[in-house]
């Protein structure tokens, strides 16, 4: 109850308090590029169940027909607007509204596309025993995670099984651990991590 209170009651400030920023942002996506401001797309969540993950548009238009996964900070398709966006994780502010409405919370296993969780063993569903999150123990460890599909022979087999796998780890021991002030913690690492990047 105490972690839910917290997710509404900073999501909804959050929001507030960011309207002109977050006006701003949208303003300069669309000077940047043809296309939506915001990226709408099918994740996993709590029990197994799909969502629509909202985040600010960092790429071209239909840029994940060449890929779902971003394959360095330099991949030509995301925009001048998106590399900003994306180096300082200010496109993930609009998943204040998801944790708002309740499919996501501040901290918790990153929610993943359902043709990566058909890859997951029965033992790795416990992931979907909790709200996923913006940020955990599993974000923080591979933060770097798009350079490190840059340097894979074979990007789309690394995720799939090297990467996955380890995230799984995490996930799960965030679960054994988690309790608001761990949540506190993993927060105030992100925020570091994300202003001294």
């Amino acid at each position: 109850m105490v972690k839910r209170l917290f997710d509404v009651v900073v999501s909804l400030l959050g929001l507030i308090i960011l309207t002109p920023i977050l006006l701003l942002i949208a303003i300069l996506i669309k000077l940047d590029s043809k296309g939506p401001v915001l990226f709408i797309q099918p994740r996993v969540g709590l029990h197994n169940k799909d969502f629509n993950i909202f985040k600010f548009r960092t790429m071209v238009v239909e840029s994940d027909k060449k890929g779902l996964l971003t394959i360095g900070n330099n991949d030509s398709r995301i925009t001048r607007i998106g590399y900003f966006l994306r180096r300082y994780k200010i496109d993930e502010f609009p998943q204040l509204i998801n944790i708002l409405i309740g499919n996501m919370s501040f901290v918790g296993p990153r929610p993943e596309l359902r043709q990566y969780v058909n890859y997951y063993h029965e033992d790795d569903m416990v992931v979907f025993s909790v709200r996923p999150g913006i940020t955990g123990l599993a974000s923080i460890a591979f933060r770097n995670e798009v350079e490190l599909l840059k340097n894979a022979e074979d990007p789309e087999q690394y995720f799939i099984h090297s990467i996955i796998p380890e995230k799984l780890k995490l996930n799960k021991a965030y679960i054994k651990k988690r309790d608001f002030f761990f949540d506190l913690k993993l927060i105030a690492i992100t925020v570091v991590r994300v202003l001294t990047k």
